[in-house]
């Protein structure tokens, strides 16, 4: 259960890496004037919390010019520097699938970006991947230093693929004018993978989507470790309760690995154990919920109040194949659980240290995890007060938002700003 990989990699993407390498960087070396812009919100959760502590770093240091962004739920950042695109024209789209709405407020950010970059105000953009093509196109034209933040991977994920979709190609090709416009709707790959070319540096959040970078021949100097953060005040650690309950928090589906888990819960068959899904219960995974899901499984459906869950369980389990670097594994070691997780989902997990790390897509080695921990209850609770104190050494807001004042600096400093 080793989560380990050697060489260059793991050297530069430690996650201590950045914030022991350098003071934070002066007035001098950051942005004057900033432009940030997301598809997302300002203030709640997922990325639209990352979203927010991204916009907080500029404005704390005081170089924040405008956020353009869909809504907020946030007080610290003064309205006037907010323009909330919340009742934009786009919403008159809402009633498309959500794939084609999603992909449309994402075109219409980008567009008011680059009207915004096109005023001259700003001398910095932040965008994110899949929102800021144009915006990106125009901060090249005005000689703007930019970065790009990517929430998960390389869009090939690490593998040798051609710059356009099967799909793509026969839209293309078969395109029958208006009649295609949602189709066309959705960023294609070609348009994701520009994006990585015009931005200035490009921010992975943990080891593996480094490696995926990599992999497509990305340069590493083009690429910066921003690891996410936690509020550890929020998530603290709470009462173990006396029956042995493994927590799971995140979507139910087939990509976070639910249905291995479920095969690897109802294999152990452990006496006085309960397994806790925290999460909308999608389609797909009904059938395997059918099929595995036994009396001690308790499906508690979407929660606001996640930490209340992570504080009454004994330990938290994140089987995931695929993630950028997942909050809730933060949020769990915040709250001094143990974890078993994938090298796949983010870099929270130390094996052996604060939790497990197994291969994904693998319920044997799952459930060899889980029985590990059932059995040496002792031995993770001390796992676990190792994880929150790891979080408060690296992962806080503040450490996320030092990471990307030092990007911010690295940026410039590439363009000789």
């Amino acid at each position: 259960m080793s989560g380990g990989t050697g060489g260059k990699v793991m050297d530069r993407f430690d996650p201590a890496m950045v914030l022991g390498a350098a003071p934070v960087p002066s007035a001098a070396g950051l942005p004057g004037r900033l432009l940030y812009a997301t598809s997302a919100g300002l203030g709640g959760t997922g990325l639209d919390s990352t979203s927010f502590e991204g916009a907080v770093a500029a404005s704390r240091g005081g170089f924040l010019g405008e956020v353009v962004c869909f809504g907020q739920a946030q007080r610290e950042i003064a309205s006037g520097r907010v323009r909330s695109l919340q009742w934009h024209p786009v919403r008159a789209l809402s009633c498309l699938g959500s794939r084609e709405y999603y992909a449309a407020k994402k075109r219409y950010a980008d567009w008011v970006a680059a009207r915004r970059l096109r005023s001259g105000g700003f001398d910095f953009f932040h965008g994110w991947s899949g929102d800021c093509f144009s915006a990106l196109v125009e901060a090249r034209l005005r000689g703007v230093p930019s970065v790009i933040d990517i929430p998960t991977w390389h869009r090939n994920k690490g593998h040798k693929k051609s710059a356009e979709t099967e799909s793509e190609r026969e839209l293309r090709l078969g395109y029958r004018g208006w009649r295609d416009w949602r189709k066309r709707l959705p960023v294609s790959r070609v348009r994701m993978l520009a994006e990585y070319d015009l931005a200035d540096l490009i921010l992975v959040a943990s080891r593996k989507a480094a490696e995926t970078f990599l992999a497509a021949g990305v340069p590493e100097e083009r690429l910066w470790y921003v690891a996410r953060g936690v509020d550890a005040a929020r998530y603290s650690p709470g009462v173990a309760p006396d029956k042995f309950t493994l927590c799971f928090v995140g979507a139910l589906i087939k990509r976070k690995g639910v249905h291995h888990l479920l095969a690897a819960w109802k294999k152990l068959n452990l006496p006085d154990a309960e397994l806790v899904l925290v999460g909308t219960l999608h389609e797909e995974m009904r059938p395997y919920v059918n099929s595995l899901a036994t009396g001690s499984v308790r499906i508690a459906g979407f929660s606001a109040r996640v930490q209340d869950h992570l504080r009454g369980a004994t330990a938290f389990v994140f089987p995931s194949e695929c993630e950028g670097s997942a909050k809730v594994t933060y949020e769990a070691a915040a709250c001094g659980l143990p974890q078993i997780s994938t090298r796949e989902a983010g870099d929270v997990v130390l094996d052996g240290v604060n939790g497990l790390v197994v291969p994904p897509n693998d319920p044997d080695a799952l459930a060899a995890g889980i029985e590990h921990f059932y059995r040496n209850r002792e031995m993770i609770r001390d796992m676990g007060a190792r994880g929150r104190e790891r979080v408060l050494k690296l992962f806080t807001w503040d450490h996320y938002r030092t990471r990307l004042l030092h990007a911010y600096a690295e940026a410039r400093r590439m363009r000789n700003c």
